[in-house]
């Protein structure tokens, strides 16, 4: 396995091709998108470990629709058994993306816990458990500051699992070596990197922009909350799609299998 370096240009790229890919099984990708939601949503609801188990679960719901994606690429019709990819390709690699998945809930618990130093837990209580949070929480600066924390702590996380995922279950890349080469891999191709993300909060901003300015225009002001919530459940299926692209293109495979064997 090796390590490929991309002009900035790709990351305009990888949003086009989630883009196309998307628009050639549109209800199969966004099916499966609303599938892995509904998945963790149910996860979280667990008594007392619901949150713990819904964290751990999403490297290895990633790399689903990651493989759905491939087979939308290629032509195929991603099935829902796809989703779970990583726990159908033997007991190993399975028992390594289930590691990586608690590697990642402790990580994502460590996160709020330092918010906690800020703002006594109300952040972290409000992430794992809900409910309602009042302007008074919302506007006060220990929440505020716990808020960016959380923020400035999680962009080095996802970095991390980034490409991690597909390394442990196409490559067998052991959980820890593949945290490493995600984050290199990332750190390599920053420029790419950059773009890619800028895009997709472009596209993010514009979209809800629209939105909003099409209530006004027709005098609808109610019309923006009915249409928000699925438009941008759609954008965030259409940006998973694009994940896909961005690990095909950072690294070169030698000597080993078909990445697309599931």
């Amino acid at each position: 396995m090796k390590l490929k370096l991309v002009p900035a240009s790709q990351g305009w790229r990888w949003v086009r091709q989630g883009l196309s890919t998307f628009r050639r099984q549109p209800l199969a990708l966004a099916g499966l998108f609303f599938m892995y939601i509904t998945t963790i949503s149910l996860a979280s609801l667990i008594p007392l470990v619901g949150n713990v188990l819904a964290l751990a679960l999403l490297p290895a719901a990633t790399l689903g629709l990651m493989a759905a994606t491939r087979e939308a690429d290629r032509g195929h019709f991603p099935m829902p058994s796809i989703l779970i990819s990583a726990f159908r390709a033997g007991r190993q690699r399975a028992r390594a993306m289930a590691l990586l998945g608690l590697i990642y809930a402790v990580s994502f618990l460590l996160v709020l816990g330092a918010t906690a130093l800020l703002d006594g837990g109300t952040f972290a209580r409000f992430y794992l458990m809900g409910g309602a949070v009042t302007r008074e929480i919302v506007e006060s600066p220990a929440f505020q500051q716990a808020a960016w924390l959380a923020m400035g702590l999680y962009l080095p996380l996802s970095l991390l699992f980034w490409h991690a995922p597909a390394l442990v279950h196409w490559y067998e890349v052991p959980p820890v070596k593949s945290l490493f080469f995600s984050v290199v891999a990332c750190f390599r191709n920053f420029s790419a990197m950059l773009v890619f993300a800028l895009a997709w909060m472009g596209i993010f901003t514009g979209v809800g922009i629209a939105l909003t300015l099409l209530s006004v225009l027709i005098g609808q002001p109610g019309l923006i909350g009915t249409l928000m919530l699925p438009t941008l459940l759609l954008l965030a299926a259409v940006f998973f799609c694009s994940i896909w692209f961005t690990f095909q293109d950072c690294f070169e495979v030698q000597d080993s299998p078909d990445p697309g064997n599931a």
